[in-house]
């Protein structure tokens, strides 16, 4: 099953692709407006729950869609642009194993876990519960 989910993302990347081939941009554009969807991570300076929320904003693929579509009928491709950009962006992050997250930590997402496993606690230290189990 992770193979072919991997599979739909990649095939939305090159979705995103063609889109923006057809686009009037010169072709550097899409590479240099790649990581521009990562700001909204800057949520997480007021804390996990609006971090999240902006980071799910705009990492959904509906949001990606509904300003491309936007864009599309109003003639504008700047805005055509800017959904193709976040249809191509997060489909790389779902390949990479980043999805939308939940407003426990940046670390928790729909897809499992991100990064490293927490240190194992020594016997003497008892372990702090920290509510992930139940967010999932």
């Amino acid at each position: 099953m992770k193979s072919l989910l991997k599979t739909e993302e990649l095939a939305e990347m090159l979705l995103a692709m063609f889109v923006f081939a057809h686009l009037p941009f010169a072709w550097w554009v899409l590479p240099a407006t790649f990581l521009l969807p990562d700001l909204s991570m800057l949520g997480y300076l007021a804390g996990p729950r609006v971090g999240a929320a902006s980071y799910n904003l705009v990492h959904h693929k509906a949001t990606a869609i509904a300003v491309g579509v936007a864009g599309w009928l109003l003639g504008l491709p700047l805005v055509v642009l800017a959904g193709t950009v976040l249809l191509f962006h997060s489909a790389f992050d779902r390949l990479l194993g980043y999805g939308l997250k939940y407003a426990t930590g940046f670390q928790d997402t729909h897809l499992g876990r991100v990064g490293k496993a927490p240190a194992a606690t020594s016997p003497a230290a008892p372990a702090l519960n920290l509510g992930y189990a139940d967010a999932h």
